[in-house]
């Protein structure tokens, strides 16, 4: 089994109720691996600056805008997120013919955060990415502790008008993109014959390989990776089921149905095991401009035993104390050989496991807690769905919405765990 395991969607108008766009994302990885839920104000910065990413320091941008994250918290990176402007994106793993660069470069998960951190709409985070990607490479190990994995990275890249699909080979790549109806990227090349952007050198490089003869059609995900596009398409695997999920809603996706996408076991999306979804992220983006962008993220592992919480950018936005984890100020213990694992559970992790305790070995409680747990996420949607239709929103309420909706989770955990 593959440690990286993820899936990331998108549906666009008319796949969707109400004129939005619906982003949606499970981060599948090693399952004693804690993802925090952070936040980063916008900042202006020096010139000259430099900015220590997971492995290497690269020159900082003049300006960066404010992020919300779900990243594992060993690394610098993201898994997935969304910034002040309403671009989100999430990564996958994947590999191909060309060989994963073993030095340490740019994980995905850092060209994540540096794509929403420097780019105000989806086209110009997919242009950030690839340029980061062409100067410094990717790679490095993608788990902390012993174990080594690196990859390359695909990309599911939206704003409110649109999204890109990106994917990566070494420092090569090929874009497509959406602009209506659905699509989703899993843990394989996808892009075939629809190519909007590419490498410069992409189609040449594959001729020099052998990997194309430069006279039939050139289908990117056939020439880089090892899978027959035809086979891969009707196999039974995680991308596959995840786009009959996205078509079998067609026309009626608003965020709960992708969340239901995301919870859905039979299908492999929310992953169970060795590897599993340790943490998932659902983002509404109207078309229209004067309506906020909701981004929920729950923060927890396995996302049908999850609360999705509501995040809105507005100034001043208070910390995220219950989901950030504990820090390491002075030499970080990944960063140590041989490598250390500390804890990094954040309080809502904690509660959250101890909580399992009680669903895997109470069926009472257990449903006593899971019925509090959807309660609580019932009573949020309802209030973001008002939100969004009335045009009217508490600025106010909104700065702590999200902090707040994680001390009620945790309330909710508190009572079960005492009772």
């Amino acid at each position: 089994m593959q440690p990286c395991s993820c899936d990331t969607f998108v549906a666009l108008p008319p796949a969707t109720v109400g004129n939005r766009i619906i982003f949606g994302k499970n981060s599948d990885r090693l399952c004693d691996e804690v993802q925090e839920v952070v936040y980063f104000p916008a900042a202006i910065h020096s010139l000259g600056e430099r900015v220590k990413c997971t492995y290497i320091e690269i020159d900082q941008a003049p300006a960066t805008y404010a992020v919300v994250l779900s990243r594992p918290a060993w690394l610098w990176g993201a898994e997935m997120g969304a910034n002040e402007h309403g671009v989100c994106i999430g990564n996958e793993a994947v590999w191909g013919r060309e060989p994963v660069c073993d030095e340490e470069a740019l994980l995905g998960m850092d060209l994540v955060r540096l794509g929403l951190e420097r780019a105000d709409t989806a086209e110009k985070a997919l242009n950030v990415i690839v340029d980061l990607l062409e100067k410094h490479g990717q790679g490095g190990n993608c788990t902390e502790g012993v174990m080594e994995f690196s990859y390359h990275n695909s990309f599911l890249i939206a704003d409110r008008t649109e999204a890109w699909i990106l994917e990566t080979a070494g420092r090569r790549w090929a874009a497509e993109k959406v602009q209506e109806g659905v699509r989703n990227i899993s843990n394989q090349l996808s892009i075939t014959t629809k190519i909007d952007q590419e490498h410069p050198d992409m189609k040449n490089y594959a001729k020099q390989q052998g990997w194309w003869d430069g006279k039939k059609e050139f289908d990117f995900a056939a020439t880089y990776s090892y899978l027959d596009t035809a086979k891969m398409n009707a196999s039974s695997g995680r991308y596959c089921e995840g786009y009959k999920l996205l078509n079998k809603h067609k026309g009626n996706i608003n965020f709960e149905t992708m969340m239901e996408i995301l919870r859905d076991k039979p299908s492999g999306i929310n992953m169970e095991g060795g590897f599993m979804t340790t943490a998932s992220m659902v983002s509404v983006l109207p078309q229209d401009p004067s309506l906020p962008c909701v981004h929920f993220f729950t923060g927890t592992p396995d996302p049908d035993r999850s609360v999705f919480k509501p995040f809105i950018f507005v100034p001043h936005i208070s910390q995220l104390l219950d989901t950030s984890s504990p820090t390491f100020e002075v030499e970080d213990p990944v960063k140590k050989k041989p490598h250390l694992k500390p804890d990094r559970r954040h309080p809502l992790y904690q509660k959250h496991q101890q909580a399992l305790e009680i669903l895997d070995n109470n069926k009472e409680k257990a449903k006593t807690l899971l019925d509090n747990m959807r309660k609580l996420e019932k009573e949020l949607f309802e209030e973001m769905e008002s939100m969004l239709q009335n045009k009217h929103f508490d600025v106010d309420k909104i700065v702590n919405l999200f902090s707040q909706s994680t001390k009620d989770e945790i309330r909710i955990y508190n009572s079960n765990i005492s009772s």
